[in-house]
C-alpha cells in the first residue's frame, strides 16, 4: 500500500491519470454536440492531452499557446493558398511551410510553436474545400478539449511538485557535503586530487544543482492558480529557501575548491607557523559539511543541527585564530587561507547556521 502511494505521488503517474480522465471527458462532451462537430469528436481528446501538464499554470499556458498556434497556422495556410492560386501545389506547400517556420520563431508560442506548421499543412492538404468548417471542427474541438484538460488539472489534485523538489535538494545537499568532506580528507593527507577529478566532481555537482533549480522553479509555477497552494505554502517556502541557500553555498564552495587546489595553503608558507594548518583547514571544511547535511532543527530543544553548528563554528574560530597568529602574511597561501575562512563564514551565514539559545532535552 505504501509503495502504491509513493508511485501515485510521481508527477508522470499523476499526469497520466489526469490526461486519461481529461481525454475521456473531452470525448464525452464532444459526442453530445451537433453532428457537424460530433462526427469529429476525436479532435477534443487531442486538445485535452495537449493541455494536461504537471502544473495548472503550465496547463493553461500550453492550452492557449497550442490553440493560438493552430489558428495562426490555419490563417497562414488559407492566406498563402489564396494568394498563390494557379501555381503548382508543391510551391504553395513549400511557401506555407517556410512562412510557418518563420512565424514559429515568435517567442510567445514557446514549446507549442511547432503547431503552426503542423496546422498549416493540415489545412492546405485537407481543409481548403471549406476552410471555415475545418477551422471550426479542428480548432473548435481542440479548444474544447484544451479547456477540459485545464479544468481537470485544476480540479483533480493539482500537484505542488514538492516530492521531486525535495528529492533533488537532498541529492544536491549530499553531493555538496561529500565534496567538502573529500576536500578535507585531501587536505589532511597533504595532497590535492587530480584537476580532472575535481572537474568531474564539479560537473556532477553542477548537474545536480541545475536539476534542483529546475525543480524549485517548477514548484513556484505550481503555486500559481493552484487551489492547494495555501495548504502547502510552508513546505513550498522551505523548498525555495533550501534551494537558494544551497545554490549560494555551492558557488562559495566552488571558490574554496579553486583556492585550496591552486594555492594549497596547508602546504606552503603557513607550515612554518603551524604544522597543523592542514588539519585546522580540514576541520573547518568538515564542520561546514556537517551543517550542509542537516538543514533544519527538530524543534525548540537542542538537536543534531545545534551540535553540527557548534562544531563548525568552533572549527572556524580555530582557523581565524591561526590566521591572526600567522607571521607570514605575504605568502600566497596565507591569502588563500584567509579567503577560505571568509568563504566558510559566508556559507554558514547562507545556511543560517548560528548558535541559538535552547533548552536541553530531558
Amino acid at each position: 500500500m505504501i509503495a502504491l502511494v509513493e508511485v501515485l505521488r510521481r508527477p508522470w503517474v499523476q499526469r497520466g491519470v489526469r490526461a486519461a480522465v481529461a481525454a475521456g471527458l473531452a470525448w464525452q462532451v464532444a459526442v453530445l454536440l451537433p453532428p457537424t462537430l460530433s462526427d469529429y469528436a476525436y479532435y477534443a481528446p487531442l486538445g485535452a492531452v495537449v493541455a494536461v501538464h504537471p502544473t495548472v499554470a503550465d496547463s493553461a499556458g500550453a492550452a492557449w499557446r497550442t490553440v493560438a498556434a493552430m489558428f495562426l497556422g490555419f490563417g497562414l495556410a488559407v492566406g498563402v493558398y489564396e494568394v498563390t492560386r494557379g501555381v503548382p501545389n508543391a510551391f504553395t506547400i513549400a511557401l506555407i511551410v517556410a512562412v510557418a517556420v518563420v512565424v514559429e520563431q515568435w517567442r510567445l508560442l514557446r514549446e507549442q510553436a511547432s503547431w503552426v506548421s503542423f496546422a498549416a499543412v493540415l489545412m492546405i492538404t485537407i481543409g481548403t474545400d471549406d476552410p471555415a468548417a475545418y477551422v471550426l471542427r479542428y480548432g473548435g474541438l481542440t479548444l474544447l478539449g484544451a479547456a477540459v484538460g485545464v479544468a481537470v488539472t485544476t480540479v483533480l489534485f493539482p500537484p505542488m511538485m514538492l516530492t521531486v523538489a525535495v528529492e533533488r535538494i537532498a541529492v544536491a545537499r549530499g553531493l555538496l557535503a561529500a565534496h567538502l568532506v573529500d576536500m578535507a580528507d585531501a587536505v589532511r593527507g597533504g595532497t590535492v586530487p587530480d584537476p580532472e577529478d575535481w572537474a568531474h566532481r564539479g560537473r556532477t555537482l553542477g548537474t545536480a544543482l541545475d536539476r534542483m533549480r529546475a525543480a524549485e522553479a517548477q514548484v513556484e509555477r505550481a503555486r500559481r492558480a493552484n487551489p492547494r497552494a495555501a495548504r502547502w505554502q510552508g513546505t513550498a517556502g522551505r523548498v525555495r529557501e533550501q534551494s537558494r541557500a544551497l545554490d549560494r553555498v555551492a558557488v562559495l564552495v566552488d571558490d574554496l575548491t579553486d583556492l585550496v587546489a591552486e594555492f594549497q595553503p596547508h602546504r606552503r608558507g603557513l607550515d612554518r607557523v603551524d604544522d597543523g594548518t592542514g588539519w585546522v583547514l580540514a576541520d573547518a571544511l568538515t564542520g561546514l559539511a556537517g551543517v550542509v547535511r542537516i538543514p533544519y532543527h527538530d524543534g525548540p530543544h537542542r538537536d543534531s543541527r545545534d551540535d553540527a553548528i557548534d562544531v563548525a563554528v568552533a572549527s572556524l574560530d580555530r582557523l581565524v585564530q591561526l590566521l591572526r597568529s600567522a607571521e607570514v602574511p605575504d605568502d600566497q597561501g596565507f591569502f588563500a587561507l584567509g579567503a577560505v575562512t571568509v568563504g566558510v563564514r559566508r556559507s554558514l551565514h547562507a545556511l543560517e547556521a548560528a548558535p541559538r539559545e535552547v533548552t536541553p532535552r530531558h
